[in-house]
């Protein structure tokens, strides 16, 4: 099932809440009693307890984090923020722009680690970085030309259409 897409859990009230399970069982209620008041299912009660009995309350204790461990270490990670800051055209690329495939394959090559070139941004964010799309526009652009051409030709093109639909449905069949 999981959780809440951009919900971090809270370990620390995950562990109390676990922690209060046996406590309440401790006082006398059935299982089923404190799955009620602590809004959990009675089979995830039983697993607790089953943990409690087999490991005491060290089983009981946070695991620590969720998901899977980071594929690059802090160092490689430093390294890999000093090597986008030199530029895509130190690394051999002729554009000054950083990709997703870019990024992906400097990764392979420098430290033998695949990324999926659509999860690359992830990686961005934990260096502090922002994945950016770059503006679609043309240095060459002349902003005067296109704006005549949005209001003088444009409407043109886009009306011719509509007069023929009129011109055919006045044909006879």
């Amino acid at each position: 099932m999981g959780n809440i897409a951009g919900v971090r859990r809270d370990f620390d009230a995950l562990e109390k809440r676990r922690l209060e399970a046996i406590r309440l069982l401790h006082q006398g209620l059935n299982q089923s009693a404190v799955a009620r008041r602590l809004k959990v299912a009675r089979q995830t009660v039983a697993r607790w307890v089953q943990l409690y009995r087999t490991g005491g309350k060290a089983a009981l204790k946070q695991a620590g984090r969720a998901g899977r461990k980071a594929l690059l270490s802090a160092g490689q990670k430093q390294r890999l923020e000093e090597l986008l800051r030199e530029g895509p055209e130190k690394q051999g690329y002729e554009t000054p722009l950083w990709t997703g495939p870019r990024i992906a394959h400097l990764i392979r090559e420098e430290f033998g680690v695949s990324y999926h070139e659509g999860h690359v941004g992830k990686v961005l964010v934990s260096l502090g970085w922002s994945p950016q799309r770059p503006v679609g526009r043309a240095r060459e652009r002349n902003e005067e030309e296109a704006h005549r051409w949005k209001k003088k030709v444009w409407p043109g093109i886009k009306e011719k259409p509509a007069r023929k639909a009129k011109n055919a449905s006045n044909l006879p069949s």
